[in-house]
């Protein structure tokens, strides 16, 4: 979400393989050379048939990062490699099959206390990277697995790029959406390999390169093909034969046999150069950009301007001047709020994809109950990863529609290369469809997705239990109904457990689990663990009316339904929503979620939270849905839709429906007061989530509004938010409408005791 919401600025030989040229039929089976090597903590290097070979692999971790710690063996490395007269060339290759360097440890920036520090890290990253580039021995990168940020700079400093054509071989330039860009030179190295519009895309967007497409753009030299499922640990020798590979390459190059062929430039390459040269040319094509960066994210984000002014500056001056550029950009956005708060999400993220709650039990075969979009979505997610999967509905109509929307998914994986018709064929061979229970049986796992009504929900807990074995989890999949009451319904309350997914399953990040008082630690390991297989980003909540997501997204809708009343129009309210950094305008969510839904969860929080939920005449909300105006679904909500149109009007209907409700403004209509108005409720409640135990941390808290609600990502989540800008700046916003509203904008003890006490912090991290 983080990356959804900033990115999107801008969206332009066949293999080459040397192995016939050099008469090296089977490289990977011969191994007849003179070796000698030499080990450190994070490198080893040897040197075989006049080749160094310089192998990264971090101890005890799943992936390769750039540290102080290991920078000082690099340097030390190719030094030694610089003097080695038994070594013509070098090859530098992880010993990770799946990672070949995924970036820069960000602890080493969060470590700076000043722009100065940050710009030092720079500073002596890119003269590392320049004894690589300016080696007059050659040296090929070998990538295998990821190869993102600091890892690219590397690859690119190198003369040679040979990348594997396997799923998990991503080259990007992450780095601004950790509110960053890239430091150690790869601002400037990217341009001298790839297109302009090609370089900006990457470096604005974040986006993952494939290998085929980097080759295209001249990203990499070569692509070769991974070792089939034949050969024994298909990870481990394909990446020796790329090793291999890589060690005759660098043989080709030193001894003149092997040229780098330069890049193939489009005409759309030439003319942009061409334009580029010209201050006119290039104040257009910068501008084009800065625009178009600046109606996505209304400038909430300084990283991608800085990059623009880097590369304006390299435009103008050259090279040199671009890296003296990238530097001090570099420093100055190290020590922003910005880039402190996404890099606070990205710790939160790695802390929620992990299993805190022991060994989970065996799951082999996942049950799911509901073929409709977020049962299919469920089922989908599920065998995707390799479960057998059983997806039942009351209907054939109901299965075929489910089995219709996965197909549909998978096809367009196919058509857009991310998967093949072999893989899909694969994957939907793990599903079972089924109109009764038979087939659970010997169902580790149940997740329901059915009617968010108590009494079907206990319906379908007994018919469940009567076929599974003692051993199986029961999950429901509501978002507002209390776990505890739906575990009553259970003669085995310790196995009912909450699994909330968010529309559609297939591409949201999040899943929130929710643990009722009596449900076992084994219970919440095992759901835990199936959600981290299904590729989530996991949040743990305690139990309570609409959990945590549903409960602070509800609160900021009641307030919204407020504003429609008071004559706030969607489209004025969803301009502003996004100009705060809402990724949707809060009117258009109330259609996407479905106002039918909406208004089922908004009379279930009434009830639970009375006045202080909303004072708000809800009979808005029932007219919309009397009159079939659902939202998106129905065509027609808040707006109107239009298949195959972008346009959508706000609906007449639900204007009529709203001048029918209009109460007066009790305070003026400012930009800020709706803003604030909107934000301050959606913030306090994710705070008295906190005070109330219903959140076990802050970072939990940061990453479900995130990552589940779109809560901007350059605050961090409301609490970092709140470390960050100050808890009472915020208090004294509240107050002021509490004076006007009522206890609907009371603050919770907690964030006053943090609004008295401004050095007490949510977040350690």
């Amino acid at each position: 979400m983080a990356s959804s919401q900033l990115l999107g600025a801008l969206r332009t030989i066949g293999k080459t393989n040397h192995l016939s040229k050099l008469g090296w039929p089977n490289l990977y089976y011969s191994r007849a050379f003179s070796v000698s090597s030499s080990q450190s903590k994070y490198l080893t290097y040897r040197v075989e048939d006049g080749v160094a070979v310089i192998t990264f692999d971090t101890p005890n971790s799943k992936v390769n990062t750039l540290s102080f710690e290991n920078s000082e063996e690099f340097k030390q490395i190719l030094e030694k490699f610089k003097n080695d007269n038994t070594a013509k060339a070098g090859v530098l290759i992880s010993g990770k099959p799946d990672c070949f360097i995924a970036g820069a440890d960000i602890n080493m920036l969060q470590a700076c206390k000043t722009t100065e520090d940050v710009e030092k890290v720079s500073t002596e990253s890119k003269d590392m990277l320049m004894d690589v580039e300016k080696s007059s021995k050659p040296i090929v990168a070998a990538i295998m697995g990821q190869c993102l940020g600091g890892g690219l700079e590397v690859a690119m400093s190198c003369h040679y790029r040979i990348a594997v054509k396997d799923k998990k071989t991503t080259l990007a330039l992450p780095e601004v959406m950790l509110g960053i860009l890239p430091g150690a030179g790869g601002t400037q190295r990217l341009q001298k390999l790839v297109s302009l519009p090609n370089a900006l895309d990457m470096m604005l967007t974040g986006k993952n390169i494939r290998p085929d497409k980097a080759k295209k753009m001249g990203l990499v030299n070569q692509t070769i093909e991974p070792l089939g499922p034949g050969v024994d640990e298909p990870k481990v020798n394909t990446r020796n034969y790329l090793e291999q590979v890589a060690i005759q390459t660098a043989k080709g190059l030193a001894n003149g046999s092997i040229k780098v062929a330069p890049r193939k430039k489009s005409m759309v390459d030439k003319v942009t150069e061409r334009l580029v040269s010209y201050d006119f040319g290039r104040n257009y094509v910068l501008k084009q950009a800065r625009d178009k960066i600046m109606k996505l994210t209304f400038g909430n984000y300084p990283a991608p301007l800085k990059i623009l002014e880097v590369i304006d500056e390299s435009l103008k001056h050259g090279y040199d001047q671009g890296y003296k550029a990238e530097t001090k950009k570099f420093g100055e956005l190290g020590t922003t709020k910005e880039s402190n708060a996404l890099m606070g999400l990205f710790h939160g993220q790695t802390h929620c994809k992990k299993n805190r709650f022991g060994t989970p039990p065996p799951l082999k075969k996942i049950g799911v109950l509901g073929a409709g979009l977020m049962g299919a979505g469920i089922a989908q997610v599920t065998m995707d990863k390799g479960y057998s999967t059983i997806l039942k509905d009351v209907s054939e109509a109901g299965v075929a529609r489910g089995l219709n929307q996965i197909e549909s998914n998978f096809n367009q994986k196919v058509k857009r290369k991310r998967m093949t018709s072999f893989e899909r064929d694969q994957l939907l061979g793990q599903l079972d469809t089924s109109l009764d229970y038979s087939s659970f049986k010997d169902a580790d796992m149940v997740i329901e997705a059915v009617f968010e009504d108590l009494g079907i929900k206990h319906k379908v807990i007994k018919e469940v239990e009567a076929v599974v074995p003692e051993r199986c989890v029961f999950a429901t999949n509501t978002s507002a109904l209390p776990i505890e009451q739906i575990a009553k319904g259970s003669s085995r309350p310790e196995k009912v457990i909450g699994m909330h997914y968010f529309s559609p399953v297939d591409k949201m990040q999040l899943l929130e689990i929710i643990t009722h008082k009596g449900t076992s630690k084994e219970t919440t390991s095992a759901a835990v663990e199936l959600g981290l297989k299904q590729g989530k980003t996991v949040i743990t909540v305690g139990d309570g009316p609409g959990f945590y997501t549903t409960r602070i997204l509800s609160f900021m809708m009641a307030e919204l339904l407020r504003l429609f009343q008071e004559g706030v129009r969607p489209k004025q309210v969803d301009k502003l929503s996004k100009k705060f950094g809402w990724p949707v305008g809060a009117a258009t969510l109330v259609d996407e979620v479905g106002i039918d839904v909406a208004s089922h969860i908004g009379r279930f929080m009434k009830d639970e939270f009375g006045d202080r939920y909303t004072d708000a005449d809800v009979s808005f909300m029932d007219d919309m849905v009397d009159g079939g105006n659902l939202g998106r679904k129905s065509g027609k909500g808040v707006y109107l839709y239009q298949k195959g149109s972008k346009d959508k009007p706000e609906n007449p209907a639900a204007i009529e429906i709203m001048e029918k409700t209009k109460i007066e403004p009790k305070m003026e209509l400012t930009d800020e007061n709706i803003q604030w108005r909107l934000a301050s409720r959606f913030i306090n409640e994710a705070v008295l989530c906190l005070q109330e135990g219903i959140l076990a941390s802050p970072i939990d808290g940061d990453v479900g509004a995130v990552f589940g609600l779109g809560f901007p990502p350059f605050f961090g989540g409301p609490f970092r938010y709140l470390d960050n800008h100050g808890a009472k700046q915020l208090v004294e916003r509240m107050e002021r409408f509490q004076a006007v509203y009522g206890d609907a904008f009371k603050p919770c003890d907690l964030l006053y005791d943090h609004a008295k006490d401004s050095s007490k912090r949510f977040r350690s991290d």
